[in-house]
């Protein structure tokens, strides 16, 4: 199973990697809308864990995915309330959750791996 973290905030990116790795999903970290774009154009992801507040509009971010990768499950993290009445669902088709950026870190690994072996058993 492949993982892609999208998160501005390298340290806590390495974080939620190492604790997706230690769970056997292979990992990749990116900073900016930019690199995940770059990596999404040649490679495929079962599951994309993507903050809401990236410079340079993470909704284009996940609207690519829809349309190029629509079976990768995204599973969205944020410090902001804008979208906690639930609206993120009705924006992007493949997102599955959106929690805070301070959940626990094995809890954010376990949801990607739930979301990437569900993803895998389709």
């Amino acid at each position: 199973m492949r993982a892609l973290i999208v998160e501005h905030n390298a340290n806590l990116g390495g974080l939620w990697q190492r604790h997706m790795m230690r769970l056997g999903v292979e990992t990749s970290l990116v900073t900016s809308q930019a690199q995940a774009l770059s990596l999404l154009r040649d490679q495929f992801f079962d599951v994309i864990v993507l903050n809401l507040v990236l410079e340079n509009g993470t909704l284009a971010l996940s609207d690519y995915v829809s349309f190029r990768h629509p079976d990768t499950e995204v599973v969205f993290v944020s410090d902001s309330t804008f979208f906690s009445d639930g609206s993120i669902f009705n924006f992007c088709s493949n997102a599955r959750a959106l929690v805070p950026t301070a959940t626990p870190p094995a809890d954010l690994a376990a949801m990607v791996e739930h979301y990437g072996t569900l993803r895998r058993a389709a």
